[in-house]
C-alpha cells in the first residue's frame, strides 16, 4: 500500500469534480480524502496499492466539466482510510 497527494490546478472547483474524484475512488477501492482549496486547487490523499492509484490518477483526466491543467503529485507517510471522503471547508495551510 502507498499514499499519495495530489494537487490538482484548472477548471477543477464548482464543476462536481471532488464527486466523480470518489465515485472513481470508491469503484477502485481507494480510500483518501478530496477537498478545494482557497487558491483554486483540488487537494486529494490517496491510499492503495501503486498500480491502483496510477489507473486512479490517469481516470481523473475523464470526469465531465473538468479542465485540468496540471496534477502534481507525491508520495507522502502512509496513512490509512476506511473510505473515500469529500472534506468541506478551508484548508489550513502548515506555516
Amino acid at each position: 500500500m502507498k499514499t499519495i497527494e495530489i494537487r490538482v490546478t484548472g477548471r477543477v472547483q464548482g464543476v462536481g469534480f471532488r464527486a466523480c474524484i470518489k465515485r472513481i475512488a470508491t469503484n477502485l477501492g481507494v480510500g483518501g480524502e478530496a477537498m478545494n482549496l482557497p487558491d483554486g486547487q483540488v487537494l486529494i490523499t490517496a491510499t492503495a496499492d501503486p498500480v491502483i492509484l496510477d489507473k486512479f490518477v490517469s481516470m481523473l483526466y475523464g470526469c465531465p466539466r473538468v479542465v485540468i491543467r496540471e496534477i502534481v503529485q507525491q508520495e507522502i507517510p502512509h496513512a490509512a482510510y476506511p473510505e473515500f471522503t469529500i472534506q468541506r471547508g478551508s484548508y489550513q495551510y502548515n506555516t
